[in-house]
């Protein structure tokens, strides 16, 4: 048995009902026999009043440090944010997801902040 795929009017009238009852796009598609993205395609023709995100800004970024988490270390490195102005000396186990920079404003210069250039420069050799 096929199933009807056309925009009749009568699925058009129960599409707006699903989408003002606030039914998700993919569950309007169940009830409708038809795809989610063919539920949205149409929902967009008909200017259909355009909805907030079902997952909350909060959830989301818990979702992006859980996501992160789980990401091989290479990768999580790759969004650690640096600045040519910003003190680079490194902080916490570069083996984990936790690594990052001081962040401190430099000594014009230097790649460091003043506390951590001292750590990093010495003004005489010790020879033992």
């Amino acid at each position: 048995m096929a199933e009807e795929t056309s925009w009749t009017e009568e699925r058009l009238e129960k599409l707006q009902k699903l989408w003002d009852s606030g039914l998700s796009i993919s569950q309007i598609g169940e009830q409708l026999g038809v795809t989610r993205n063919a539920v949205a395609g149409k929902a967009h023709r008909l200017k259909l009043p355009k909805r907030q995100s079902p997952i909350s800004k909060t959830e989301r970024q818990k979702n992006k440090e859980v996501k992160q988490r789980d990401l091989p270390l290479r990768l999580v490195l790759r969004d650690i944010k640096w600045s040519r102005s910003k003190c680079v000396w490194p902080s916490g186990d570069p083996k984990t997801v936790e690594f990052n920079f001081c962040g401190a404003p430099i000594v014009p210069g230097k790649p460091y902040c003043s506390k951590h250039c001292a750590l990093a420069y010495t003004t005489s050799r010790d020879g033992s």
